[in-house]
């Protein structure tokens, strides 16, 4: 059985993208970077998803001897041409802080009321790297609208005012399942099956 290691110490990623990989029946053991805990946290230094998911997943490969799956992702809103993007969790100048980042996006739109003009989504990218270099990338994207103000309190980030496209909910008003069904990370994560089953068997 392979070892498969993802580049997160968010637990709720790797009990997803395990679930994922039995779903498709791939044998491999996958485990977090927690198993690992003498490997420092890489910077994210890409101007792209993917380029901080590869990055990420190289690093692990390298320090580890092991193939490795890394992801990056964020919110992406039209007016703001794709904005904040890769500065997602960092935009009111503080990371993680998910409050301040909502209330500044929220602030930044406050102008522009039509729903057509409020449209944006949820981007992934994922990637898996071996250690002898060999890399692929694949994306996933959500789409929606953005609320005047935030509803739901499941998820985290600017799930709460994130409309689904084609629903009357936000993300954070998802049920759990539902959400990982349809969401930017879910689809990337699906999209590596393929690649997993071609690279590693």
């Amino acid at each position: 059985m392979t070892r498969l290691i993802l580049a997160t110490r968010n637990n709720g990623k790797i009990v997803e993208l395990r679930s994922i990989l039995a779903d498709a029946g791939l044998p491999h053991e996958l485990v977090g970077a927690d198993a690992y805990p003498e490997i420092p946290d890489v910077r994210e230094t890409g101007v792209t998803f993917a380029e901080n998911a590869l990055l990420k997943a190289h690093a692990l490969a390298d320090a580890t001897g092991l193939p490795a799956v890394a992801d990056d992702s964020g919110l992406c809103v039209d007016v703001l041409g794709g904005a904040p993007g890769i500065f997602s969790a960092r935009w009111a100048g503080r990371h993680g802080d998910d409050k301040a980042n909502l209330d500044l996006l929220l602030a930044q739109l406050g102008d522009i009321d039509e729903d057509r003009h409020r449209g944006a989504h949820f981007a992934c990218a994922a990637a898996l790297a071996l250690p002898d270099g060999t890399e692929r990338v694949v994306e996933g994207q959500l789409r929606g609208v953005l609320r005047h103000a935030p509803a739901g309190t499941g998820g985290f980030g600017y799930d709460p005012i994130l409309q689904v496209e084609g629903d009357t909910r936000t993300c954070a008003e998802l049920t759990s399942a539902e959400k990982n069904a349809i969401s930017h990370r879910g689809k990337a994560f699906r999209a590596l099956v393929p690649v997993v089953r071609e690279l590693l068997g």
